[in-house]
């Protein structure tokens, strides 16, 4: 039960933190619609790959964080100011995603996509802090386990999460190729906003319990 436990956690945690429009889904975007599906899923399988091996260390870091609760409170207090902060951002002053997307980010690497989307992957250290957070988050609850084989599922998830997140702005943006000022349909910000808003909520009322 643990396994799936931190299966689906790596999943959704993946699948959300790829929504917002960002230099590796949009660049996968625009792979497809000038290259083609094969080479946009061969980026997204570099990128896969980069995400996972950053998902590994940052989980190894929440294992050593999970030993030490004393680190753990402090890390929730931030973590709280973070996401509050992050939430009035993109409810209130992000830029509505449904207006005119880039139309100028192409990767220019002579290089293979599998190769390039492991660079671009690599040129963004968000995920480390934020598979940090979900998981010590999740662990206080008892719903993230951090044995090896635990690990494992989250790690494979985590790729699989992206991957299928990648996937789907691939095959829009393909579908809109012909037609690239037509705007998103939804607000990718204001459903990031949501999220955030509800994992501040979870953390003010785990540190006001413990109070």
């Amino acid at each position: 039960m643990a396994i799936l436990f931190n299966f689906i956690i790596g999943f959704t945690a993946a699948f959300i933190g790829v929504i917002p429009p960002g230099l590796v889904n949009m660049s996968a975007a625009k792979i497809s619609m000038k290259e083609g599906r094969r080479n946009a899923m061969l980026f997204s399988l570099g990128v896969c790959v980069t995400v996972m091996l950053q998902t590994y260390i940052a989980l190894l870091l929440s294992r050593y964080l999970d030993n030490n609760p004393e680190i753990i409170d402090l890390l929730q207090q931030v973590a709280l100011g973070i996401f509050i902060c992050l939430t009035i951002y993109f409810l209130f002053i992000a830029k509505d995603t449904r207006r005119d997307v880039p139309r100028n980010l192409v990767i220019k690497s002579k290089k293979t996509r599998f190769f390039g989307g492991m660079f671009i992957a690599g040129l963004n250290v968000l995920p480390l802090p934020y598979w940090v957070y979900v998981s010590v988050t999740f662990s206080v609850f008892g719903w993230f386990s951090f044995g090896t084989p635990e690990l494992v599922a989250a790690v494979f998830a985590s790729g699989l999460g992206t991957f299928i997140m990648l996937a789907l702005y691939i095959h829009f943006f393909k579908r809109k190729a012909t037609s690239t000022n037509t705007p998103l349909k939804v607000n990718m910000n204001l459903i990031i906003g949501c999220v955030t808003a509800i994992i501040s909520l979870i953390t003010a009322f785990k540190i006001f319990k413990n109070l």
